[in-house]
């Protein structure tokens, strides 16, 4: 059976970023609001994962993400699904989905869940995802969903229902190619060979245009020929099989049965072509080791005795040394590193669930193993292998951070020691109460010179002088003589006086707003000015406290990494035991498929001695008689 694979990052993003609760898909981009979310944001887009999860952890439990909390319980959901805690993920998205009301976002979250599920072998959580879909998905979310849904069934062994949901597919998209895959396979399993034909036949006569379809196409016509080889029907068989393309991943299998198709007809010159074809291929292949074997029993069943004794000689003499090479390289897995070789041609990509191993790297034992690649139970292992190794590698770091937080607390108390003698001397000569005293004393005069109208009070400099001036004048007693030049000097004073008084009287409003917002501002002033002095005294109060609370934590964390790394070194021994079984259980299972294919050779090898053995007892007696 076969799904389409996911996009990389497709998840994250999709529930990161537009799964918002009362936000339509195509929303805006997110304003970051609070600096710990643009941080975290900053290592997703990264794709730094876990630097992520720990700064939002932290960030939330300082209270610093109040502006997002919904897209921060997504994004943490959405990280946490890339390392493959799916149950805490799941649980955030159901309850945050228990408050949404966009049923679309609803239905492509519980969508994308079902998806999950499913590739981690969870089918009963996959279904209960697909039921929790209320509508259709847009695009072509909705064909891959029904074609999830068939999986699901497939996988459980209920081909029927799986045949009933694929039979009503509609459309000519890829999705449609899948769907007609894996109805006709399905149908195979269940017995309705026939029925299964014209479908497979049709799906591997098409023309692909890309590799993905050129796969399914090759899978098409395998599945068929196959089909049709255990139903007895080599000659329909044989034209499926040779559509599968000679060099792609399926050519093996297909030439052996191209093989077994001209041998079941007795065609046996016939069948040597392909199967001659597969002894220079890979012996670890298992269509390759077969073709050791019928390539021999072809050669006698045309009589050629002599020939298919060596050729069974030199398949056990293949088969032992592979076997040997088997067990040496089981013997380099068990005793361990292997996995870390795995991980240091990659070590730089990202971990989390998007991350796959693509290569192997060079060894003995790559070459036994590189089809487990393919495999999920595998890829998956290695996952979880590499994010322990990069937690245990991050325990590491942090451990050596210790010592630095520590020599960064005895530098801000030997800085904080130095400074504050200063800080109290300054604050010592500081007068803040004759300050608010002073403060009151020009509110008093202010509000005096108001209800006064002493406009005198707020005159410029020049001004003042000039009134005093014109005052000192008027009482000049040589001012107050009855003659004509007298009177003059006298109407002059008085328009001096008079426009002065009229430019006081004129100004006199402004003049007092503005030293009223003057003083406002100092009285403010004044007020951050206590609350400084305040929170400075406290702060030299609390800093040696401080001090020592910062001190004791960083103490507390090493005990705390301690616990932390011996937890994630067991669980590195345990995953890192985990796939060394897997790995030898794949080897181990090759090397029994070796034993076997010995066994049956030296069979065919002592029937062969046997049947030549008679022969030549046989002419002997002919000679005698």
């Amino acid at each position: 059976m076969i799904t389409r694979r996911s996009t990389s990052a497709i998840l994250c993003v999709v529930l990161a970023l537009t799964l918002q609760p009362g936000r339509a898909a195509a929303a805006e981009p997110t304003v970051v609001q609070d600096a710990h979310y643009g941080e975290v944001l900053y290592y997703f887009y990264q794709e730094d994962y876990f630097p992520a999860i720990v700064r939002l952890l932290a960030a939330q439990q300082s209270s610093q993400l109040a502006n997002h909390d919904a897209e921060a319980e997504l994004l943490l959901g959405g990280l946490y699904l890339s390392y493959g805690h799916h149950l805490h993920a799941a649980e955030i998205f159901e309850r945050l989905l228990a408050d949404s009301v966009d049923v679309e976002i609803r239905d492509r979250t519980w969508f994308f869940l079902a998806k999950i599920w499913h590739q981690r072998g969870y089918l009963a959580e996959s279904q209960n995802g697909l039921e929790n879909i209320e509508g259709t998905l847009p695009g072509s979310m909705e064909a891959e969903r029904q074609m999830l849904q068939a999986q699901i069934y497939i996988d459980a062994g209920d081909h029927d229902r799986a045949i009933a949901l694929l039979q009503d597919w509609r459309g000519k998209t890829e999705w449609s190619s899948y769907a007609r895959y894996n109805l006709g396979v399905a149908m195979v399993r269940s017995g309705r060979v026939n029925a299964a034909a014209d479908i497979l036949e049709s799906l591997g006569s098409i023309q692909p245009y890309n590799e993905e379809l050129s796969s399914l196409r090759d899978k098409a016509n395998l599945a068929l020929g196959y089909a049709f080889l255990q139903d007895e029907q080599p000659l329909a068989a044989k034209p499926a099989l040779q559509r599968v393309r000679l060099q792609g991943p399926f050519s093996n299998k297909a030439l052996l049965g191209v093989g077994w198709a001209d041998a079941q007809i007795q065609n046996y010159h016939r069948a040597l072509v392909p199967w001659m074809e597969l002894r220079g291929r890979d012996l670890l292949d298992s269509a390759v080791q077969e073709s050791m074997l019928a390539i021999p029993n072809a050669m006698a069943q045309l009589e050629s005795i002599s020939q298919a004794a060596d050729y069974y000689l030199n398949a056990i003499e293949a088969f032992y040394e592979e076997t040997t090479r088997i067990d040496s390289t089981i013997a380099h897995i068990e005793s361990g590193g292997m996995f870390d070789d795995f991980l240091a041609l990659d070590a730089e990509s990202t971990t989390g669930w998007f991350w796959k191993l693509e290569e192997l790297p060079d060894g003995p034992e790559s070459r036994y193993l590189l089809h487990l690649l393919a495999t999920h139970q595998f890829q998956e292992g290695l996952k979880n292998y590499r994010d322990l190794s990069y937690l245990n590698r991050n325990l590491d770091r942090w451990q050596q951070s210790i010592g630095v937080y520590s020599d960064m607390l005895d530098t801000r108390e030997i800085a904080y020691a130095e400074r504050l003698p200063r800080v109290q001397q300054s604050l010592s000569v500081a007068d803040l109460d004759g300050m608010s005293a002073r403060k009151l004393e020009f509110d008093a005069r202010l509000n005096t010179i108001e209800e006064n109208h002493d406009v005198l009070a707020l005159a410029t400099e020049h001004e003042f002088a000039l009134w005093g001036e014109i005052t000192a004048l008027e009482r000049n007693p040589a001012l107050k003589a009855d003659i004509p030049e007298a009177e003059d000097v006298r109407d002059k004073v008085r328009l001096l006086k008079g426009t002065l008084q009229w430019t006081l009287e004129k100004e006199f409003k402004e003049r007092l707003w503005k030293v009223k917002r003057d003083l406002r501002r100092a009285g403010e002033a004044l007020v951050e000015t206590h609350r400084s002095r305040r929170q400075i005294d406290e702060s030299i109060r609390v800093e040696p406290q401080m001090f020592g609370s910062m001190r004791a934590r960083v103490q507390g964390l090493n005990p705390r990494i301690e616990s932390l790394r011996t937890r994630v070194q067991v669980a590195l021994a345990e995953q890192g035991g985990f796939m060394r079984d897997i790995a030898v259980d794949e080897l181990q299972a090759q090397k029994r498929r070796l034993d076997t294919y010995t066994v049956q050779a030296r069979f065919a090898l002592a029937a062969i001695y046997d049947l030549s053995a008679t022969a030549d007892e046989t002419i002997v007696g002919d000679a005698g008689k």
